[in-house]
């Protein structure tokens, strides 16, 4: 692949390796020259809260997502959705699992229905759970390779649990067939 980094994202049901476009702004030097490059700009939701007036005019012209720290409330995402097109859930760490609930409650109590990115150390092995939780695109760790890690939706055909993408538990699908 080229220099260009690479996400995985989930296009009509199929999980695929697109380039990436998106770039976090970590201070508000990337925020208010509006960034270098092209594409949208991922800012941290602190920020955003920050200059709440600016996201909700459309901040420098190009797309905007947030990203949500472990910490962040996600009902404080929810004022910038018709103003954002992704949200993107750190992880800091792969044994860290607030993300899940996080994307579990930005889906379910507040309807978001936008794109939804895993950043951070995101694993392979964490793909199939992520993608159950509501997640739609992932960008891997560092060093990981996307194209190897699309394996990692195909090893399961179902699920016993009930979650985002299928609500209804196997029992309760099989009792209703």
């Amino acid at each position: 692949m080229s220099d260009v980094p690479h996400i995985i994202r989930i296009v009509e049901g199929v999980p695929r390796v697109v380039p990436d476009d998106w770039r976090v702004i970590d201070g508000t030097a990337g925020w208010d020259d509006g960034g270098s490059g092209s594409g949208g700009l991922l800012l941290p939701l602190a920020l955003a809260r920050a200059h709440a007036d600016l996201v909700r005019a459309g901040g420098p012209g190009r797309p905007l997502g947030l990203v949500l720290a472990p910490d962040d409330d996600p009902a404080n995402a929810v004022p910038f959705f018709a103003h954002i097109a992704l949200i993107g859930v750190q992880f800091p760490k792969f044994t860290d699992g607030r993300g899940y609930s996080t994307a579990v409650l930005l889906r379910l109590r507040h309807g978001w229905t936008g794109e939804l990115r895993a950043l951070g150390e995101v694993l392979q092995d964490q793909l199939f759970a992520m993608r159950r939780v509501g997640f739609d695109s992932f960008a891997l760790s560092p060093g990981r390779d996307p194209q190897a890690a699309l394996r990692a939706f195909t090893p399961f055909s179902d699920s016993y649990q009930g979650s985002v993408d299928q609500p209804l538990p196997a029992y309760a699908r099989a009792q209703a067939s």
